[in-house]
């Protein structure tokens, strides 16, 4: 008997779940745009004038990023094996070092910056009456092959007769399920919990947290969103930038340092490091970002460039201006030691 009336409420379910199913197409169509509309769906006035995605915003990323064919190739922890040498003329040197380039560059392309995605939190129907009929959820998933996963229809029946649409983290565990996707686990790892984050910043092995977290969760959810936040926060206050230079993540992070204004750790590493050009970049960026501050103000009523640039943001907008004057005076000091 027990087994009969649970049939009977799998089959109301089924059945409610076709009525669903059975709307007009416009309606379907709807309701996917309201599933899968962007979070950032907002007014015109929290839109910025700059995007991560932007061209220009790019080619300045990419130049600071840098390209260390060492770090970028370096050696995977695997089973030794004897080394492999190879006589080259100088043209298959040369066309070796130019393909070992193109795959660098594929190697250092950027993730994604998005905006955090809003939670889903829509009830498509109450029926009392099947209150109390199961005591699990029932989680109804579309499987259709062609359908890009945002759009999936997936709905869930919660034993008090609500259906709803499933939260983020109900599609993607679902998804995963019907659609694996190397690397990613139906649970996230334990190593993403605060606490054992810090175990990963103290063994210095940020870009392999970050690879990690690009598997795991999707580019605007609020996890991948905390992962990298607690991660940029912890180089930037250690100031150990050189740990994600010549890597994909890089340009994350200087994107994440121009738009909560905190570039004057990096600043102050690129002078040191001699990285002039790049450090002009990152002061170029910074006023595209930031066009109404006062560095970018006088920079554009004095039309500065090169060195003078950097001037300009030491005395209007640095928190550390002395130290980014003494680092330009060491370098003008070494470029007039070098002309002699």
């Amino acid at each position: 008997m027990a087994a009969f009336c649970a049939a009977r409420g799998v089959f109301r379910l089924f059945s409610l779940l076709r009525n669903v199913d059975s709307c007009s197409a416009t309606q379907i169509a709807y309701a996917r745009r309201m599933l899968c509309s962007s979070p950032s769906d907002k007014g015109d006035d929290d839109i910025a004038t700059v995007q991560f995605s932007d061209e220009k915003v790019q080619d300045i990323l990419i130049r600071i990023t840098g390209m260390d064919l060492q770090k970028i190739f370096r050696p995977v922890k695997e089973e030794l094996k004897p080394p492999t040498y190879k006589l080259m003329t100088d043209q298959q040197l040369g066309e070796a070092r130019q393909k070992a380039i193109e795959e660098a560059k594929l190697k250092l392309k950027m993730p994604p910056v998005l905006p955090e995605r809003k939670p889903i939190n829509d009830i498509l129907s109450q029926d009392k009456f099947l209150a109390g009929m199961e005591t699990a959820k029932y989680v109804f998933t579309d499987i259709t092959f062609q359908t890009p996963h945002r759009e999936r229809f997936v709905v869930v029946r919660e034993p008090d007769g609500t259906l709803r649409k499933a939260s983020w983290e109900e599609r993607e565990r679902m998804i995963q399920v019907y659609f694996p996707k190397p690397g990613r686990k139906l649970t996230p790892s334990p190593i993403f919990q605060e606490g054992n984050l810090k175990v990963v910043y103290q063994q210095d092995r940020h870009e392999d947290l970050l690879d990690l977290c690009i598997a795991q969760f999707e580019p605007d959810s609020s996890e991948y969103h905390k992962v990298h936040r607690l991660a940029y926060e912890d180089i930037d206050k250690r100031a150990k930038y050189e740990l994600l230079r010549s890597s994909r993540h890089f340009g994350s992070l200087v994107w994440h340092l121009v738009m909560v204004r905190r570039v004057d750790g990096l600043l102050v590493d690129m002078l040191q490091r001699e990285l002039i050009n790049e450090a002009v970049s990152l002061v170029t960026l910074f006023h595209m970002v930031h066009p109404r501050s006062e560095s970018a103000k006088e920079a554009g009523r004095l039309e500065a460039k090169g060195v003078e640039l950097l001037k300009v943001y030491a005395s209007t907008e640095s928190q550390r201006g002395g130290y980014i004057e003494l680092a330009l005076q060491a370098h003008q000091q070494m470029l007039q030691e070098n002309a002699l």
